[in-house]
C-alpha cells in the first residue's frame, strides 16, 4: 500500500512490531494442516513446529515495543525497521534526545543467557547475535548517515528476555538488556542532540528510502497482523483446552478411589440389612 485514504504518503510509523517476523511464521505456518475435530477437542497445539521459533520471536518484539513505547512523544520508535535490498529488518529504531538506536530483540523466556564480549551464550550455546547486532548498528550508521548528510552515530543495543543473564569479566560489545532496562535506560542517559536535530532525524528516520532501496512496498498491510492475531488467539484456546483436560483428568483420578470407596460402604451396607 503506497498511499492510504486521503493521499497522505505512508511512513515507518505504520510497521508493527515484530511485522517481519510475522510474515515469516505465517508462511510457515501456511503450509500446515489443519486440526481435525478431534485434535481441537483436544488441544492440538496449531502452531506448526518450524514457525514456533518465528512466532516466538514476533511475541519478543511486540514486548519490548511496549516498553519503549512508554518513552513519550520526545522519542521517535519505529519497528521492523526494513533495510538493504531484500527482507531483512532491524527489530526497533529509537531516535531521541538521548541518542538513536538500533534495537535487535531476542525471546529466549526460560533459557539461560551468558554474555561477553562479542560472544552471547544461550543454554551455553555459542549464538550470533551480538555480531548481528553490532553489524545493524554499524550499517544504521552508514544509511542514516547518508541520508542526514553528516555522521550520525547509531548504537547497537541487544535486549533479551530470558529467565537468567549472567555476565563475563569483559563487558559486551554492545550494550545487553531486558525488556524492563531498555526503556529507563535509553531516557536515563545524557543529551546527545538539540530538539532541531532530534526532529529531522525522526523525520529522516520515519522514510523508508532512508534505509530501503524501495521506498514504497506494495504488501505493508494489517492483514499480516490480523493473521497472526488470529493464530495467536488459537494457540491461547488449544493451551486453555489442555490445562483444563488436565485439570479433568486429575479430578476423574481421585474420584475413582472415592467412588470405590462408596461403593464398598454401599455393599457393606446393604449386606448388613440383609443380614
Amino acid at each position: 500500500m503506497g498511499e492510504p485514504r486521503g493521499g497522505a504518503p505512508l511512513t515507518l510509523r505504520a510497521r508493527k512490531p515484530g511485522y517481519a517476523v510475522m510474515q515469516e511464521c505465517l508462511a510457515i505456518q501456511a503450509g500446515a494442516p489443519a486440526r481435525s475435530r478431534w485434535q481441537r477437542f483436544w488441544g492440538h497445539d496449531p502452531l506448526h513446529d518450524d514457525a514456533r521459533s518465528w512466532f516466538k520471536g514476533a511475541i519478543g518484539e511486540r514486548d519490548v515495543a511496549r516498553a519503549l513505547d512508554a518513552l513519550g512523544p520526545d522519542f521517535t520508535v519505529l519497528h521492523a525497521v526494513p533495510v538493504g535490498k531484500r527482507s531483512t529488518d532491524i527489530d526497533h529504531v529509537v531516535v531521541g534526545p538521548t541518542g538513536v538506536f538500533s534495537i535487535n530483540t531476542k525471546n529466549h523466556s526460560g533459557q539461560d543467557v551468558w554474555v561477553g564480549g562479542r560472544t552471547l551464550l544461550v543454554n551455553g550455546q555459542r549464538t550470533p547475535h551480538m555480531h548481528r547486532a553490532l553489524a545493524e548498528g554499524e550499517r544504521a550508521t552508514s544509511l542514516l548517515s547518508a541520508a542526514a548528510g553528516g555522521p550520525i552515530v547509531v548504537q547497537p543495543v541487544i535486549v533479551v528476555a530470558a529467565a537468567r543473564i549472567r555476565f563475563g569479566e569483559k563487558p559486551p560489545a554492545a550494550v545487553t538488556l531486558t525488556p524492563e532496562q531498555v526503556g529507563p535506560w535509553i531516557a536515563g542517559l545524557p543529551r546527545a542532540h538539540s530538539d532541531e536535530a532530534v526532529r529531522f532525524l525522526g523525520m529522516l528516520a520515519e522514510e523508508r528510502g532512508t534505509w530501503h532501496v524501495d521506498a514504497v512496498v506494495l504488501n505493508d498491510t494489517l492483514r499480516h497482523v490480523q493473521r497472526f492475531e488470529r493464530l495467536e488467539r488459537e494457540i491461547t484456546e488449544a493451551r486453555q483446552r489442555r490445562r483444563l483436560l488436565r485439570k479433568g483428568k486429575r479430578v476423574a483420578v481421585l474420584a475413582v478411589p472415592a467412588g470405590a470407596l462408596l461403593g464398598y460402604w454401599w455393599a457393606a451396607a446393604v449386606a448388613a440389612l440383609g443380614a
